[in-house]
């Protein structure tokens, strides 16, 4: 596929995200999109499996006839061999184009449906309607991995696609008729699945996520981290290697940075994530599905990971979060004996998580591994516990590798400036940590600033190649850290002050002294004004 016909399928789907647009806000309206989107890719994804089963006897999966007894047998073969190696399976009937297709049939000699008329024909609503059968599918695909090794991704995955919410119009009638118009427009567009090397759709759900994130304000923080800050995240944690055992992202959201970690080396072997948020974590499966990491090769779990981690024996090669800013937590005293923080003598302050989800992260990075977190500059400098955790981490453990300074208005939701901290257990320079100040390196936007491909490339082969250049990075050795008393501080260690250009007192002066003589010129201007008016001078 070429670039401007996946700019065709990016630009098709956000037209039909359009049709909801009027209907809901945007964190709302991005739950129906996706979801459909994700039960068409199933459906497609499905529809090709089976039909490589079913080549040898020449015949289509949609052919099948469900009532025979012959086809019943045939569908269960399916079924077997489809769960084993899908996770999930779904009858000729319950495929999207099957739904999408009655869906239109049963529309298309009417406009009346699109009214939100309270009193209604009812035979009309009857005849028209499909949200139960549509209903049922999503519940059958779930049901469909019960007992199978899949059950746990698929569990719940639909949950927040609910057909009945009044969002989607007053009446029955109303809501089946915007359904079946969005599943019409998506039928219509070929997701090009029989590529096997194509990720074109994977793609286009990311730039939908991210065109969601850009409208959904403050809460699109929960769910997306800016690519172009992905992009750095996930080239740092991959610096010199071409595979991965696993990473790790204890924060994941939509699961778009663990992909992005994918994205920058020729193999990852598992995926692992938490996320607190249940709508969120729902979207993080399906963009992992749908991105075709198999079942088997992720594990996403939804609890709190500070409270209650879900992956706490494991170690990992690559580390990624983009945690809540400054989150509160409850900083229990019983954690001070829990192993992720016991040694550091001191718990993060429980309205600052930040050094919390740092000390998480450590527990969990194994010792070859890189970990990259996105923070707000006050873990740099706060004192305090913060100070304490932050002075153990240098002086003691020595695994702090670089710390990286973002412009600010970068994030969905805050416009606060952020740094990048980067850690490593066996560090190849121990003797100094690189400070990067790239808050000034950015495309100043509407309503974000942005980072373009060259900001981006010009931090990772700074980190790369631990460079120093005068106003942009500095390599700070431990001594000059320990005597700024472990503040790190971006502006301590890499100087940006421009000098200007030294002030001429005397031509200040005589320019004042010619301010003085014009304005007495000006005054006489005004009194002769006042005296032809007849009215007192204001000089």
């Amino acid at each position: 596929m070429t670039e401007e016909q996946k700019r065709n399928l990016e630009q098709k789907l956000w037209n039909i995200a359009n049709e909801l647009r009027g209907k809901m806000n945007a964190d709302e309206f991005r739950d129906y999109c996706l979801g459909f989107i994700f039960f068409k890719y199933l459906s497609e994804k499905l529809h090709h499996y089976a039909n490589t089963m079913l080549a040898e006897d020449g015949i289509d999966f949609m052919d099948i006839d469900e009532g025979s007894d012959d086809g019943q047998q045939m569908l269960q073969a399916i079924k077997e061999e489809s769960i084993e190696e899908l996770g999930y399976f779904l009858a000729p009937s319950e495929l999207f184009s099957s739904i999408a297709k009655r869906g239109a049939h049963k529309t298309e000699n009417t406009n009346e449906v699109a009214r939100e008329d309270d009193d209604a024909d009812d035979e009309l609503i009857i005849d028209n309607f499909i949200l139960d059968d549509l209903t049922q599918v999503l519940n059958s695909i779930e049901r469909s991995t019960m007992g199978a090794e899949s059950e746990d991704d698929f569990d719940h995955l639909f949950e927040d696609l609910d057909l009945g919410s009044t969002k989607l119009g007053r009446t029955e009638q109303a809501k089946n008729a915007l359904i079946a118009k969005i599943l019409a427009h998506l039928d219509n567009i070929d997701f090009g699945l029989n590529d096997s090397e194509s990720d074109v759709l994977g793609d286009a759900y990311e730039y939908l996520i991210g065109q969601f994130a850009s409208g959904a304000g403050k809460k699109a923080g929960e769910f997306y981290t800016p690519q172009q800050v992905s992009s750095i995240l996930a080239q740092i944690v991959t610096t010199g290697k071409t595979r991965l055992k696993n990473v790790y992202d204890p924060t994941c959201g939509s699961g778009s940075l663990l992909l992005r970690v994918a994205k920058e080396v020729e193999h990852v072997e598992d995926f692992y994530g938490q996320e607190m948020n249940r709508t969120t974590y729902n979207l993080a499966r399906m963009n992992m599905i749908l991105h075709g990491v198999h079942y088997r090769n992720f594990d996403l779990k939804q609890e709190d990971t500070l409270e209650r981690p879900q992956h706490i024996d494991k170690k990992f090669e690559a580390v990624v979060a983009n945690p809540p800013f400054s989150a509160n937590w409850s900083a229990n005293k019983l954690f001070e004996s829990d192993d992720r923080f016991a040694q550091y003598g001191k718990l993060a302050p429980g309205s600052k998580a930040d050094f919390a989800f740092v000390q998480h992260m450590l527990y969990q990075l194994d010792e070859n591994g890189t970990m990259a977190v996105v923070l707000p500059h006050g873990v740099l400098f706060r004192g305090a516990a913060e100070g304490h955790i932050r002075r153990y981490l240098i002086e003691e453990q020595n695994w702090l590798d670089a710390v990286i300074g973002l412009p600010a208005n970068i994030f969905y939701g805050t416009s606060i400036p952020t740094c990048i901290l980067v850690f490593k257990k066996c560090r190849e320079h121990p003797n100094d940590i690189l400070f990067i100040d790239a808050s000034a390196h950015f495309e100043k936007a509407k309503n974000q600033n942005h980072l373009k491909p060259q900001h981006i490339q010009k931090i990772v082969t700074t980190y790369r190649e631990r460079l120093s250049e005068d106003k942009y990075s500095h390599l700070a050795t431990l001594k000059e850290i320990a005597d700024n008393e472990y503040n790190l501080n971006i502006p301590r260690y890499v100087d940006t002050f421009e000098e200007e250009e030294p002030i001429d007192l005397a031509k200040v002066v005589a320019e004042l002294k010619q301010i003085d003589e014009d304005m007495v010129d000006i005054d006489n201007t005004i009194r002769g004004f006042c005296d032809e008016l007849g009215i007192e001078a204001p000089v």
